[in-house]
Formats: C-alpha cells, sequence, structure tokens
C-alpha cells in the first residue's frame, strides 16, 4: 500500500477529527455502524469525509459488524465498525467473533463511559478489555486523546498482519471530544510478510519430492493475486492436489485439474481418505481448526503420521495443534511465489486424477425431492453468472449448496462465516456491492437465516447497494432439524417455522420480490433479477424432504430409528 496524504487539518481538533483524519490517512474508505450518542464526535467528523470515507447505516449493529467483517474478507483492508457502547457493541460481538474465526481483518471502534465515570457501573457501561480479550485479536482503549494516532496505527497493523483479525478500540465520550493539537497520521506504512528462508525451502523440496501422496492444504483470506497466482503455477507445474480449508475454495481457481474440494464442515468421504492417506501435508496460512479436521479425528495428535509441513504469517499458529516436521514463519504470498520457482515432481499423477475425478463426480446431484431442485438451480447459476460473481451464505444446510456444488473460477468470491454464523449472507452481500458495486452480488439464504438480518435490505436500499437474494424456504431450522431426526427420529421440537410472505416484504423495502414455486420457473425469475436496478429477493420454494444433495428428510429420520432398535 502506497502513502496516502490527507488533507489540511486545523491545529485544534476534536478527537473524533483526530480519529477519523487517521483512519483516512491509513486508506480507509468505508465504514459500517449504528449511530449512538457516546461517539458523536466521531459522527461530526465523518460529516465531512462523504464521498471519500463513507458511513453506511445499518440497522442492528449485529449486521453492521457482520458487513465490516465481509469486507475485511473481501479487501484484506481492516473492515470498520462504528456502534455505540453496552447493547450496541454486545450486538455486534457476532461479527467480532465471525471476524475472528475467519482471520479477517476488522476493526471495531466502541463508544464508552467518560473516563470520570469508568468503574462505577456507570449507564451501559462494559469493561471491554475484558470482554473481548478472548474473542478480539486485540482489545483497547484509548484514555488520552493524544494516544489516538498512535493506538489507530496499532490497531490496524494488529488487524492485518500475522493472523489477520478484529481489533476493538474503546472511545471514551471525553476523550473524543476534547480538543488537541496533535497531528494527525500522514501516510500508512506497508508491513511485509515475511519470507521463507532458503534452508526452509530445501527442506519443503526434499519432503515433497519423495512424496507418494502428497496434499497442498491451504486456508486464509489474506492472498494477493500475485500469490494465488504463484499457488496454481506451482499446483500446476508440480501436480500436487490442493483442498481449502471451510469456506475458502475462492482463493484457488477450482477449474484447474489439481483442486479437488474443500475439507469443512460435512466434510465429504473423499475428502477424508486424501486427507487420511497422504503421506505429505503442505498446509500453507491455515489454522488446524475443527472443521478441517473433522473434529480433530483425521490426524493422531500431538503429531500426525503424516509429514506436516505448516507454513503461516503468524508463528503462534505454528504447532498450536499439530507439531509440524517443517514449521515455517512466513506469509502466505512470499512463500508461494518461492514455492513457485522449485522444480517438484513425482509418481503422484493418478492420485490427483483420481480425486479430482470424485470432486467433478460431486457436482453431478441427482434429481431432489422438492418443487424447485436446487441441483438444477446450481446448474443454472454455474452457466450464466458471471465470472466474478461474488457469492454470499449464513448458516445452514442450504449453504451445502454454494460451498460445495458450486465450481469457483480465478476470479469468483465466497464470503461465508467459519464461524456458522447465521444472518451472514445478506450482510455480506451488502459489504461486497458497496465495495464492488459493478459485480453480481448472490447471497444464499435459508429461510431462517434470512430472518436473522432481513432488516439490513433496508440498509441496502438506503445505501443503493442491492444484491440478489435467493431464499431457500424450506419452513424448518434444517440443519438442527437434520440432527434431530438422526439422534430423536420422530421427535420434532422447535424447528419448524411459519414465515411471512418473503417476496412481499422484500417489496416493501423496494426490492424486486417474487415466489418460485417450481424448476422451471427458476431461469426467467433470476433474469428478472439480474435485471432489476433495485436489488431483488427471489423465495424458492423447497420442500424439507430436500435437506441434503443425496440424502433426504425421511431417509435421516428412517436411519435415525434403525440405529435406536
Amino acid at each position: 500500500m502506497g502513502p496516502l496524504t490527507i488533507g489540511y487539518m486545523s491545529m485544534s481538533h476534536h478527537g473524533g477529527k483526530l480519529l477519523v483524519a487517521c483512519l483516512q490517512a491509513l486508506g480507509a474508505k468505508h465504514s459500517f455502524g449504528v449511530p449512538g450518542e457516546s461517539y458523536l464526535a466521531v459522527l461530526d467528523a465523518l460529516h465531512d469525509t462523504q464521498g471519500a470515507f463513507d458511513f453506511t447505516l445499518c440497522r442492528n449493529e449485529g449486521g453492521a459488524s457482520f458487513m465490516a467483517a465481509a469486507y475485511g474478507k473481501l479487501t484484506r483492508s481492516p473492515g470498520i465498525c462504528f456502534v455505540t457502547r453496552g447493547p450496541g457493541v454486545t450486538n455486534a460481538s457476532i461479527g467480532i467473533h465471525t471476524a475472528q474465526q475467519d482471520s479477517a481483518p476488522m476493526i471495531v471502534f466502541v463508544g464508552q463511559v467518560a473516563t470520570t465515570m469508568k468503574g462505577r457501573e456507570a449507564f451501559q457501561e462494559i469493561d471491554y478489555k475484558a470482554m473481548f480479550g478472548t474473542v478480539a485479536k486485540w482489545a483497547v482503549e484509548i484514555e488520552q486523546v493524544e494516544r489516538i494516532p498512535e493506538i489507530v496505527a496499532r490497531a490496524w497493523k494488529t488487524a492485518t498482519t500475522g493472523r489477520p483479525g478484529p481489533v476493538v478500540v474503546a472511545l471514551p465520550e471525553d476523550v473524543l471530544s476534547a480538543q488537541t493539537d496533535v497531528t494527525p497520521l500522514v501516510h500508512a506504512m506497508p508491513v511485509f510478510e515475511p519470507a521463507p528462508p532458503l534452508a526452509a525451502l530445501e527442506q519443503v523440496k526434499q519432503a515433497l519430492s519423495s512424496a507418494l501422496k502428497p496434499v497442498l492444504l491451504y486456508g486464509g483470506c489474506n492472498w494477493s493475486t500475485e500469490g494465488q497466482i504463484a499457488l496454481e503455477r506451482f499446483a500446476q507445474s508440480s501436480n500436487i492436489p490442493v483442498l481449502s480449508v471451510f469456506r475458502y475454495q475462492d482463493q484457488f481457481d477450482n477449474t484447474l485439474t489439481q483442486f479437488c474440494g474443500e475439507a469443512g464442515v460435512g466434510m465429504l468421504p473423499w475428502v477424508k481418505e486424501m486427507l487420511s492417506e497422504a503421506d505429505v501435508i503442505l498446509a500453507i496460512n491455515n489454522r488446524f481448526g475443527e472443521n478441517s479436521t473433522d473434529g480433530y479425528t483425521l490426524f493422531d495428535l500431538p503429531k500426525m503420521r503424516q509429514t506436516l509441513i505448516h507454513v503461516h504469517a503468524s508463528d503462534q499458529e505454528i504447532g498450536k495443534i499439530y507439531q509440524p516436521d517443517v514449521g515455517i514463519h512466513a506469509g502466505p504470498n512470499a512463500f508461494a511465489t518461492a514455492l513457485a520457482e522449485l522444480d517438484i515432481s513425482g509418481p503422484w499423477a493418478d492420485w490427483t486424477a483420481h480425486y479430482r475425478a470424485a470432486y467433478e463426480t460431486n457436482l453431478n446431484v441427482p434429481h431432489q425431492p422438492s418443487p424447485v431442485d436446487m441441483g438444477h438451480v446450481m446448474a443454472y447459476l454455474q452457466a450464466h453468472l458471471p465470472e466474478d460473481v461474488i457469492i454470499t451464505n449464513g448458516a445452514g444446510n442450504f449453504a451445502i449448496w454454494p460451498n460445495k456444488q458450486f465450481k469457483f473460477g480465478k476470479k469468483a468470491r465466497l464470503l461465508a462465516p467459519q464461524s456458522g454464523a447465521m444472518g451472514y449472507g445478506i450482510p455480506a452481500a451488502i459489504a461486497a456491492k458497496i465495495s464492488e458495486p459493478e459485480k453480481t452480488v448472490v447471497c444464499f439464504a435459508g429461510d431462517g437465516d434470512f430472518q436473522m438480518n432481513c432488516q439490513e435490505l433496508a440498509t441496502a436500499a438506503q445505501a443503493g447497494a442491492c444484491p440478489i437474494v435467493l431464499i431457500l424456504n424450506n419452513g424448518i431450522y434444517g440443519t438442527i432439524r437434520a440432527h434431530q431426526e438422526r439422534n430423536y427420529p420422530e421427535r420434532v421440537s422447535g424447528t419448524t417455522m411459519v414465515n411471512p410472505d418473503f417476496a412481499a416484504l422484500a417489496r416493501s423495502y423496494g426490492f424486486h420480490g417474487e415466489r418460485v414455486d417450481t424448476t422451471e420457473q427458476f431461469a426467467q425469475a433470476f433474469e428478472r433479477a439480474l435485471a432489476s436496478p433495485s436489488g431483488a429477493v427471489l423465495d424458492l420454494n423447497i420442500s424439507p424432504e430436500a435437506l441434503t444433495p443425496r440424502v433426504s428428510l425421511s431417509q435421516m429420520r428412517a436411519a435415525g430409528l434403525t440405529s435406536q432398535n
């Protein structure tokens, strides 16, 4: 990032203007939030930055924090969120947790009681360092107006370097309103990724060259275009098969014959087999979480049977769960660039081809027992969406369709929460349209998932950032119902919903709203959605039977009954 110079500022200004000027200098262009009296001085400063550093007015702090988390994931620049104290930031905590598990850069600025009131349980007072100390990457309170430039610069650097993540910065009212003549930051200072030592690269070459069944497992959102190209070039030249961790398959071109799928929730059988049978695993930029290890059952702890090469920009991630044979403290892009220069080959062509075939086969699903067949819908979208589409989703069984039944090309992006947070999809889609207004953005949402943040359609309409939302409406909390039928078959409790007219609700927000009752109606309905300048919501008539692409609800129930008898 090159230097960004800010405009002239008078010698005397309040803390809010100093804060905003520092953020502009660091490169901030967008922010998301819900107003509060605890940070009025910041809102005053934002009055003068419209068009250069915009504030998107949201309807709930949870939606605002999801937008900031998604913005950080999409752009690699911290998503900025402003919320008020107490109830405001507790609402926003869901986005903070999501950004942490996603390793996405984000800074949440939260109002705080005046410094003279601290420790008395004043109105809406919270100890933010205590509350977010284990959720955020860093939590801090600015207690003197003169320290605003220092702490804002550190927050930005903390959010973006090493393993990226969320930072929470508390802003006492009297600090924000205090007058000061402190000079704001002038420009951002770029921090370069650590590069791998030559000795480490030699060990990588030796380990891979002697492998019979190697696997490249990658993760993270902090890949540059150059880093992605280098990683793809290495995979093609070496023909080593590639797996992504949960919901990061968009960081590698899925059309390449080396891509073999995603190691995530609902891990498919061949992915488990591939990781279990591998003799060398080159893990780049991923943390070994529950989802990518099938609940920590795929590998022996703490030393896996496979030769493990673990590369990460944060030394705290190396050896945190599994002890590597080769641990390399290096940024993903710097490492991929060096890796692409290595000449590595081996006898694994059949190994790679076998699992690529399994991946391709999985994309072809049987007829679905549903009025709207999502298999046909996904085939249509794969053929008709632009190559630079941005797809978003929240959490639920419906997410299987965009996450496991869509092939992400070189330019396509996926914004989806590793935390499994419902309600993420719509805010993420709005943030994507704000960041990339010219691109097609499609949000997949379940009917339960949609209602977690459907009020943010008003945010979208006001901001002129209106995506296409596909509601997979089956009248149930699908993921929970699936577990319910497997474990307590025929004892349905708390998972059936009575829903509103989603198309009418969408129209009330100014969106194009339409009910799609059959598969045959989808194509023309989607064309109308694409043509709508004000965004669209398509309410898809999905049967509860079609819970997964290959196992129906009745089959889950029958299996549950059989296991009990």
